[in-house]
């Protein structure tokens, strides 16, 4: 892509992660799809720019024969955010991003996650932390999966992180936004992107952590295991993109009823009294 500020230029809402300018709001997950072929037809689907891959999981080169993951999502199209998916530890974690920036030529924007355990994939906080501090201090731009924690997300962000990314509900669960009260706490303190990322299930959940005000989504599962995931992927594009537009317009109060009409009441023509 050509430079931020022309780049900004050229779209009225852009969405700004380290300095670089995106159109779509939609980040997108590679994981769980039949094949390539099909990530690559959900991808594109869905107008995403930002796409993720697990490192541990996905090829994108480390395995010299086996098909890549680029060469259907080559990064000449895609920015590539190489993810620490199945990283238990910080020191896992830090290796595997590592890696990634060696088999990206140096690209430095990566996607932390280090996780508590295998069942409900929640965030291990302390690891997390500890990593993040290492990878920001080795020049790695970082996207941070955390809880919905407030006093965490600002800790992340005070460490130099670009995004902080709370959960809406466990990752795969499709149980939607589950708290978005402590969502809204850390949108309203947060001065980087916030990235709603895990438990997203249908267009209804993009769409209201949109309204909320977050500046993006991320999800994987929801498109990859629906039945059309081509499909579930263009809904999940306008979904996100209504979404923004409803937060930049600004809802109406809500009331519990209201005493005036929505249609005037001057100028009715009244009935005639006999």
């Amino acid at each position: 892509m050509n430079a931020p500020t022309r780049l900004a230029d050229e779209i009225a809402d852009p969405l700004l992660i380290a300095g670089r300018a995106y159109r779509s709001r939609l980040l997108i997950g590679t994981g769980k799809y039949r094949d390539f072929e099909e990530t690559r037809r959900a991808v594109e689907a869905s107008g995403a720019e930002i796409v993720t891959v697990a490192i541990r999981r996905t090829n994108i080169g480390q395995n010299a024969n086996e098909p890549s993951l680029l060469e259907a999502l080559p990064p000449s199209r895609f920015t590539i955010l190489p993810n620490t998916a199945g990283c238990y530890n910080a020191d896992d974690a830090v290796r595997t991003l590592r890696l990634a920036r060696e088999l990206l030529n140096g690209r430095d924007l990566v996607k932390l996650e280090v996780l508590g355990d295998p069942d409900t994939l929640y965030p291990n906080i302390v690891e997390t932390l500890k990593a993040a501090e290492t990878l920001v201090r080795e020049g790695f731009k970082v996207m941070v999966y955390t809880s919905d924690d407030p006093i965490v997300a600002r800790r992340l962000e005070e460490l130099g992180c670009v995004a902080v990314m709370p959960l809406a509900s466990l990752i795969g669960s499709g149980m939607g936004i589950l708290n978005p009260w402590n969502l809204q706490l850390i949108i309203d303190n947060a001065k980087v992107p916030v990235v709603v990322d895990a438990g997203v299930g249908t267009a209804s959940d993009a769409a209201i952590a949109m309204e909320l005000g977050c500046d993006a989504v991320l999800m994987n599962t929801a498109v990859a295991k629906a039945r059309n995931p081509v499909l579930m992927a263009r809904a999940m594009k306008k979904a996100v993109e209504a979404g923004r537009e409803a937060f930049l317009a600004g809802r109406m109060p809500k009331k519990l009823y209201s005493a005036s009409a929505s249609s005037p009441a001057s100028g009715l023509i009244s009935p005639k009294v006999a």
